[in-house]
């Protein structure tokens, strides 16, 4: 196939095809409705590609669940978790003597914020190198091309745009009837800022999350 054919018969990217917003129009060409892992990557994305894009998200710090409640901040406790156990239990047998071995869940839960917000901050960075709009608030359709933006710091905006990405990720679930009081029944979310280490615990679910708070608290205890 020539070169002269292929380049002919490429398909356009879709934004060549339809016009660009401008900053005078108060549009913007893309909405993403969510700031977790699949938010934030396509508003760098749509922003890299010269669209002038916004993202909402309702948390007040970009990353998701991942980032925030999920994947980072429970891989900070269990590999801290992890020293604690093999110092309390295992340095013996290798030779090494350690005492007034003690555990500070207060400092361990900094330890875990530190990682969670050097992460969520370098999202921010990114989106202000990349010239993408952050909106911290709840978003919500007004119509087909208004987004209604209640906003963490007080009042409402409405944003404007000709193209809206959902990516509202998901939230734990209580049973009916056992809701959540993040003190006694608490989500995964919950687990990760408790203020002292419970006595007994009842893990319901043996996902990652699961398996995860399973392991993280028995070292610990």
């Amino acid at each position: 196939m020539s070169s002269s054919f292929s380049k002919r018969f490429a398909p356009t990217p879709f934004y060549i095809i339809r016009g660009y917003a401008t900053e005078s129009s108060g549009e913007h060409d893309v909405i993403i409705i969510g700031g977790g892992p699949g938010g934030y990557v396509a508003a760098i994305k749509a922003a890299q590609m010269g669209l002038k894009t916004a993202c909402v998200e309702k948390r007040g710090s970009l990353g998701g669940t991942c980032l925030n409640v999920g994947c980072i901040p429970s891989k900070a406790m269990l590999n801290n978790s992890h020293l604690y156990h093999q110092i309390l239990h295992d340095t013996k047998n290798r030779g090494i003597d350690v005492g007034d071995v003690k555990l500070n869940l207060t400092n361990m839960m900094k330890a875990k914020d530190t990682s969670v917000k050097g992460l969520t901050t370098g999202i921010e960075y990114l989106f202000k190198k990349n010239g993408v709009e952050y909106v911290k608030g709840s978003g919500s359709f007004k119509n087909e091309h208004e987004i209604d933006v209640k906003l963490l710091d007080g009042g409402e905006r409405t944003l404007k745009g000709k193209n809206i990405i959902i990516a509202t990720g998901s939230e734990a679930t209580p049973f009916p009837g056992l809701e959540f009081d993040e003190k006694r029944i608490v989500s995964s979310t919950g687990a990760l800022e408790l203020k002292e280490v419970p006595k007994k615990m009842i893990v319901i679910g043996g996902g990652i999350i699961g398996l995860e708070m399973v392991n993280l608290f028995y070292r610990i205890d």
